[in-house]
């Protein structure tokens, strides 16, 4: 059996996100996929960020906590995060959270936690993602794909006591996140990817 937190810890989020990609696509255990040739996908995506695509139904054969864990997620997203609900982020995160963003730096705490995602709202009050093309959950992971869009449209704080005026133009991003689910229903430890470079192109800030 694979210790999955190992792999993670690791420095090898990514790696799993291709093994969980992988078991999915054959519908073999996370196990077998480590060991298995990866097989074509049957139904290739379009780029979700350029094109629309529908949220998929959830995996057949979930247990009750991985179909809990992605409905949570769904929220999480959907609701939550798209309406800056902060008072619930304590329904899918645990108070002491580990959050690792794409730049290699994490946080702990649920507080400061709400305090970075504040920060994305500031210069683009109308962040959002509405899809997940992707939802994978085993055992105590999740991984799931979805779509970040919104509009440069405030200052935006630079870091060092300024700000960087607004370009009033639009991004949408793939992004991906990792989870670590404990027994009370919440994430212990949260993994987000996306490309910064292509963010602050889109941004009209590279």
């Amino acid at each position: 059996m694979i210790e999955r937190r190992s792999l993670l810890k690791g420095g090898s989020a990514a790696a799993f996100g291709v093994l969980a990609l992988n078991a999915v696509a054959s519908g073999n255990s996370l196990a077998q996929a480590a060991t298995d040739k990866a097989a074509p996908a049957p139904n290739l995506l379009p780029d979700p960020a350029t094109t629309p695509v529908p949220n998929p139904p959830f995996p057949k054969n979930l247990t009750h906590d991985e179909r809990t864990h992605l409905e949570t997620f769904d929220t999480l997203d959907f609701v939550v995060f798209s309406h800056a609900e902060w008072a619930r982020l304590e329904e899918s995160h645990a108070q002491n959270i580990r959050a690792h963003w794409p730049d290699g730096h994490y946080t702990d705490g649920l507080d400061q936690h709400i305090a970075d995602l504040k920060a994305l709202f500031a210069w683009a009050p109308d962040t959002r993602i509405q899809s997940h093309p992707i939802r994978i959950a085993k055992n105590e992971l999740t991984a799931v794909t979805g779509v970040m869009q919104g509009t440069f449209t405030q200052p935006m704080a630079d870091g060092k006591g300024g700000f960087i005026q607004p370009t009033g133009k639009k991004y949408a991003i793939n992004m991906a996140t990792v989870g670590i689910w404990n027994s009370h229903g919440v994430m212990d430890e949260e993994f987000l990817f996306w490309d910064n470079q292509t963010f602050y192109q889109q941004i009209g800030l590279a």
